[in-house]
């Protein structure tokens, strides 16, 4: 099957035998892949929003993947897709700030949240290692100016709280601890009504080891959750519990997706993005179809090395966008954005 890429401008037509097949199969096309952002040395962790009439990509900017010079948030700005300016550059003396989540809080207002590492050391020192981690948020009321990020509270140090879901009014988080006990690290969800103050709604024991993890909403309002596994086969797991939110019922994914993250449409599909891992291992940023049962990789996009970390925003008309970085150009760790055709 012919899949048309679109890269700097340049249609190119590539043949891949397998997974644009069962693309097609499920009414699912890759428009086209585009890089937007290459300015600093290591370009990484995104997550992308469409708020009012424009798209916000966030992302983190250092001289390495872990430690570097401590992180800084680059904001990204399009109203199409295709031109994106920077609007603004969020940072904090002495903290290594990453894995930035870009949501839009119940007053209005965007709010970013961030993961804020601490290492031994002044930076540029080499080979720094990280003595403690905690949870930052910061808002704007017109993303080019960011309040002072604020370390949040009830969640502790080392606590990971990696992403957030707003449902109904309240903020619900997925947080992971960075230490393991019994070989494993522990899992809780958190809830939360300005996003600074957070109170534990559940201690959830899906039985593996594991990390990042992201939450979406049925409309139904169960809460269903996608796990970064950290076992040998590195499969996702999925969580889904219906309101209060004190049973769950897990299942293997069947697939790696790190970096996970994923989007519930308004007809209840649902599609996601991660890292996976094709022939001889090979690390790349895929997308796919999602259901409580598992995950079903339908397009991996132009990407390799050090890749993944997806935003996704529903653009309408049956197109999603996707945001993520790799390193697959010239060891260049860099941003780009995949449209998706999954109609209507």
């Amino acid at each position: 099957m012919n899949l048309r890429v679109l890269i700097f401008g340049v249609l190119i037509v590539c043949v891949i035998p397998s997974v644009p097949l069962r693309a097609a199969e499920a009414g699912v096309e890759l428009l086209g892949v585009r890089k937007i952002w290459d300015a600093a040395p290591h370009c990484a962790f995104t997550d992308l929003l469409k708020f009012k009439d424009a798209y916000y990509c966030v992302f983190r900017e250092s001289s390495a993947h872990i430690p570097g010079l401590d992180g800084k948030i680059r904001v990204l700005r399009s109203v199409d897709g295709e031109k994106w300016e920077s609007v603004a550059l969020v940072a904090e003396k002495g903290i290594d700030l990453r894995d930035p989540k870009i949501s839009e809080a119940p007053d209005g207002r965007l709010m970013l949240l961030m993961g804020g590492s601490v290492y031994d050391g002044a930076e540029p020192t080499p080979k720094r290692k990280r003595v403690s981690a905690h949870s930052r948020v910061s808002f704007s009321g017109n993303a080019t100016e960011w309040s002072t990020p604020l370390p949040v509270t009830g969640i502790g140090d080392d606590q990971w709280l990696w992403q957030m879901a707003w449902h109904k009014g309240v903020g619900y988080a997925a947080v992971y601890s960075t230490t393991k006990v019994d070989g494993k690290r522990i899992f809780t969800v958190w809830k939360t009504s300005d996003a600074v103050k957070y109170e534990k709604l559940a201690d959830l024991k899906p039985g593996i080891d594991l990390s990042e993890a992201a939450i979406r909403f049925a409309a139904d309002d169960t809460m269903i959750v996608l796990l970064r596994g950290e076992e040998k086969d590195r499969h996702a797991w999925i969580g889904a519990s219906a309101a209060p939110y004190e049973k769950w019922d897990w299942k293997d994914g069947g697939h790696a997706a790190q970096g996970p993250n994923f989007i519930v449409l308004g007809d209840g599909r649902m599609f996601y993005a991660g890292r996976d891992f094709q022939e001889k291992g090979a690390a790349k940023t895929v997308f796919g179809r999602m259901t409580r049962e598992g995950l079903e990789p339908l397009i991996t996009f132009p990407s390799g090395g050090d890749t993944s970390y997806s935003g996704i925003a529903d653009a309408g008309n049956g197109e999603l966008w996707v945001s993520y970085y790799s390193s697959h150009e010239e060891g260049q760790t860099s941003i780009y954005l995949a449209k998706v055709r999954v109609g209507r």
